[in-house]
């Protein structure tokens, strides 16, 4: 797969011996490549490297979480190892996943573990589209190599660093989650994990946008009919974790 990506490149790049730098390399590529042609040769050995690697990872299902107050749950993990029918990736506006190699952010995380496919995916809709994805709204794809069915990709507010968001950041962060949850509604989806959107690199405070969230998808569920049977808040870190249990449970 690295030499397949590397003479794609046309480009000079030392291979690492171990297996660690390897993989490091191999993401990196991945990450940088645009969105072409693939041969299905190189398709069917990603999938089974990635399908092999999800398969070894400490997959969780809805059964498994046992923090939830009615169809609203909450679980603190990697959002690519939840079995469900949708995850749901904060995009940036071109929705083609972050090309940054290795970068930690959740856009990245997610394209990593689900192939090379996901992009082209991504880049057949937008050039559909023909236009930047509008801060709001919501795309559905495949997930590939991911343990869910579904990616849900939105795009949140960005907040300026040292900024406070405005009314319209606010309207438009819950229009993310309005957007996803219909989304999947329409799809007859009946589990979505939220990440905590426009939290990370987008700079929305944590308490607002969980505050948001919470407000946003508890209402939806109370006021539509949906197949929705499962809606979980995926945190990483402990602030948020702590935030959203505050939110949820009251302790």
């Amino acid at each position: 797969m690295i030499n397949y990506l590397i003479n794609e490149r046309d480009e000079n790049i030392n291979v690492p011996d171990d297996f660690h730098s390897k993989r490091a390399l191999l993401r990196s590529l991945m990450n940088v490549r645009l969105p072409l042609n693939i041969s299905e040769e190189f398709l069917e050995i990603q999938d089974e490297f990635l399908t092999a690697e999800t398969l070894n990872k400490n997959l969780t299902s809805v059964e498994d979480i046992d923090e939830f107050d009615g169809k609203v749950m909450l679980w603190q993990g990697d959002i690519t190892t939840l079995k469900v029918d949708a995850i749901v990736n904060a995009a940036n506006s071109k929705l083609l996943g972050c090309f940054i190699p290795q970068h930690n952010c959740i856009d990245n995380v997610i394209h990593s573990a689900a192939g090379v496919q996901l992009r082209e995916e991504c880049n057949n809709i937008m050039t559909i589209q023909g236009h930047d994805e509008e801060v709001g709204k919501a795309k559905i794809t495949g997930a590939y190599n991911l343990p869910s069915k579904h990616v849900i990709h939105t795009v949140g507010p960005a907040i300026p660093q040292g900024l406070k968001p405005s009314k319209n950041d606010c309207v438009k962060l819950e229009n993310c989650y309005k957007s996803c949850l219909e989304i999947a509604n329409y799809n007859k989806l009946e589990s979505l994990a939220f990440c905590c959107i426009s939290t990370g690199v987008f700079n929305f405070p944590q308490d607002k946008a969980a505050e948001i969230a919470v407000k946003t998808v508890k209402n939806y569920l109370e006021e539509n009919e949906t197949t929705l049977k499962h809606v979980i808040f995926d945190v990483f870190s402990d602030d948020d974790y702590l935030i959203y249990k505050e939110l949820l449970f009251g302790d």
